[in-house]
């Protein structure tokens, strides 16, 4: 599949290893680590959703900058400054307010996820769009495998000096990625047109411009559906990544060095459906894998909050369906918003995507810390009700899809 990927795409992918492998080995500790310099549960909720909370006003800013700068060069710039820097906080923090000074530049990540989503998709054929998407997460994937390194660290050296190394090792592989990642691409042609045109617009007009947008995603009933089940997606994911291996630690009692491998088992099952599974499904029948996979996942956390405590077996399980329904429905969900979203506009309406995004999920920090401290459960009940509001809207959308294929039919008909 990746013979068939150039131009951008290729740049984009093929250091993105620098960044997956380890972040795959620290991401499964982030919220111990937090929990171990004497942050509350609470505290590590607050700061999840005043990250949130500051990405609202970068993600609508990331359209404007995009366009302006070039998607290259607001990659390179804002990367540095969301990733880059706060790894090296990470990697000194000390207390409550470290963290909170990293989340502050981490908020601007908003900014190089736009561009990077630009550059990569704009100048790929539309058809070739969901391979990109299944090549980023087989490089995922492969990541999980060396999350029991992580593992390893912690339970040669414990977890807070094992973590700084992790964070140490994760600043310096990111900033050389970035600097070869800017050399390794050019600037797409859609880029370098609005570039142009931007040095012209005038702060009204980009507003008329993000209006504009608005009324172009309200309009569109298939568009709205599609955003609404990223949003979901979204949330259960900033839920989980926040209180997941917590809750493992915590609530189900198990060693921190034994979490690491829950990742890598991840990883086995998807690289098993991706090989055996995934290269039979048929891109007609996308939606229907997505609610499949949806199912999945809402499975998984079924499983995992009637675990008893000290049990592995179900949560090995557990993890085992969350990676197949992962696998199953990603990718098609990232092509079907790409796929929806005209290049004309796409810098902003994928800006104005983020915001509703972040506008949605920004209180779930607050919101899992609050449920969490009454019953640790309860943020995957939420998770749960998240995949089960997806397949909802899924349904809807095939619906809707299919009442304008028969509409389109019948007017062909008539004429």
């Amino acid at each position: 599949m990746f013979k068939r990927i150039q131009g951008n795409a290729r740049g984009c992918l093929i250091y993105e290893p620098m960044f997956i492998l380890p972040y795959s080995m620290l991401t499964t500790y982030a919220t111990v680590y937090m929990f171990q310099l004497g942050l509350s549960e609470r505290q590590i909720g607050l700061i999840t959703s005043v990250g949130l909370v500051l990405q609202i006003f970068t993600s609508f800013i990331s359209g404007y900058l995009t366009d302006r700068m070039g998607r290259r060069r607001a990659l390179l710039y804002y990367d540095l400054l969301s990733w880059s820097v706060p790894a090296l906080i990470w990697a000194l923090s000390q207390n409550f307010w470290y963290f909170l000074i990293a989340a502050l530049c981490n908020s601007f990540l908003r900014v190089p996820t736009t561009a990077w989503y630009c550059l990569l998709v704009e100048d790929t054929d539309p058809n070739n769009r969901s391979i990109v998407f299944r090549i980023l997460q087989f490089i995922g994937v492969i990541g999980g495998l060396f999350a029991p390194l992580g593992g390893l660290l912690v339970s040669h050296y414990t977890l807070v000096p094992a973590m700084r190394i992790m964070y140490a090792v994760f600043f310096v592989s990111l900033t050389v990625m970035f600097f070869a990642r800017n050399f390794a691409t050019h600037e797409t042609e859609i880029g370098m047109r609005k570039r142009r045109e931007s040095t012209a617009v005038n702060l009204k007009d980009t507003f008329q411009e993000y209006i504009d947008a608005i009324k172009t995603i309200l309009t569109n009933r298939a568009l709205l559906m599609v955003f609404g089940v990223y949003i979901c997606f979204n949330f259960q994911i900033t839920m989980q990544n926040t209180y997941l291996s917590l809750y493992l630690v915590e609530a189900l009692r198990l060693n921190d060095a034994l979490i690491a491998i829950f990742p890598a088992l991840s990883s086995v099952a998807m690289l098993a459906l991706m090989f055996f599974v995934i290269p039979r499904f048929q891109e007609s029948k996308a939606y229907r894998y997505m609610i499949w996979g949806f199912l999945l996942a809402m499975t998984s956390k079924i499983i995992l909050i009637i675990a008893s405590p000290g049990q592995v077996t179900p949560v090995v399980f557990s993890t085992m369906l969350a990676a197949a329904g992962t696998i199953i429905a990603n990718p098609y969900l990232e092509a079907a918003v790409a796929n929806s979203i005209d290049d004309e506009q796409r810098a902003k309406i994928f800006s104005i995507l983020q915001v509703l995004v972040l506008l949605c999920i920004s209180p779930s920090g607050i919101v899992g810390g609050w449920t969490y401290t009454i019953d640790s459960r309860l943020p995957f009940i939420l998770i749960i009700l998240s995949f089960a509001t997806s397949i909802a809207l899924m349904l809807l959308l095939i619906r809707i899809k299919r009442n304008d294929a028969s509409q389109s039919d019948q007017s062909a008909t008539s004429f």
